[in-house]
């Protein structure tokens, strides 16, 4: 079925791109720069919402739920690339915060011909993760109007969880009930419908800003660095790890080291290993206590 979004703005010609085949290379690459400032203004004026979106994932995660990111084409990829995010960046299981893409895990790559038309495919990956009360679940849609986010959202609605809709036009066009509307009316793209760029690049912002933040309310970030890094995975970690035990406490390189490999790893473990003088259990039961907020601890 095919539905009329004429009324959509992501899909209207935008008038300062018109010509933009003739236009010198230079003078594009400026149109683009100045139509992306657009994104990120239109995500300033929606503070409020966004900051009750992370309250609802920082009480989901405290609770035991997680945060789900449902979408189709460019916003679906965009809510699996959030999410595999966590794990390196948060030491998060990678349960805690999913994506869920139109068409599985091929769509990742190239498109999955009406996946996003099926409203009951969305239903059903909510019922297939086993969404619930504690959960809260993100519908990704920049033009408001994918059935299989109304289908998601619809269901894990019907199912307990919090959910949010995400998208980049305004508040009356949109169709599907949710707890919380997140509506950033980036206006017409410099290529008409093509929502990877400004719906694209204000979407991403705004999940950068929940899970991130989310992360901040229940103590994974110390200060403005990553405390709860687990540098098991790779090289770059292991250094970005040291750097952060140096600065930190003072630690001579050599020294932060060997703290680390006493903490197998774990930056935050290895930070109450030294500011209390303790081992690993210790250190294990003082965050266990604090609810792995590391400010608690320390100071």
């Amino acid at each position: 079925m095919i539905n009329d979004r004429g009324h959509i703005q992501t899909e209207q010609q935008n008038p300062d791109s018109r010509g933009l085949d003739r236009l010198a290379i230079v003078d594009a690459v400026r149109l683009m720069n100045q139509e992306d400032r657009k994104a990120v203004e239109a995500v300033g004026r929606q503070a409020e919402a966004i900051a009750q979106a992370v309250r609802m994932a920082a009480d989901a995660f405290s609770a035991g739920g997680r945060l789900l990111y449902v979408g189709a084409g460019a916003s679906g990829r965009l809510g699996v690339l959030d999410a595999a995010e966590c794990p390196p960046t948060f030491s998060t299981d990678p349960a805690m915060v999913v994506g869920v893409i139109a068409g599985g895990a091929a769509a990742l790559q190239r498109p999955v011909e009406h996946a996003e038309d099926d409203p009951g495919a969305g239903a059903a990956a909510m019922r297939d993760r086993r969404v619930a009360a504690a959960d809260v679940v993100v519908g990704i849609a920049a033009g408001g109007t994918t059935p299989f986010v109304h289908g998601a959202v619809d269901e894990a609605r019907r199912l307990g969880a919090k959910t949010i809709f995400l998208t980049c036009t305004a508040r009356e066009h949109i169709r599907v009930p949710a707890d919380l509307f997140i509506c950033l009316p980036t206006g017409p793209e410099v290529i008409a419908g093509s929502t990877r760029l400004k719906a694209g690049t204000a979407t991403k912002t705004v999940l950068n800003i929940i899970s991130t933040l989310a992360m901040v309310q229940i103590g994974k970030v110390y200060e403005n660095v990553m405390v709860d890094l687990d540098a098991k995975t790779s090289d770059k970690l292991v250094d970005r790890a040291v750097r952060i035990l140096m600065q930190l406490t003072g630690l001579a390189r050599s020294e932060a080291l060997y703290l680390l490999t006493r903490a197998d790893g774990k930056v935050k473990r290895a930070m109450v290993m030294h500011r209390r003088r303790c081992e690993t259990p210790e250190a294990d039961a003082l965050l266990a206590k604090a609810g792995g907020r590391l400010r608690d601890i320390i100071e």
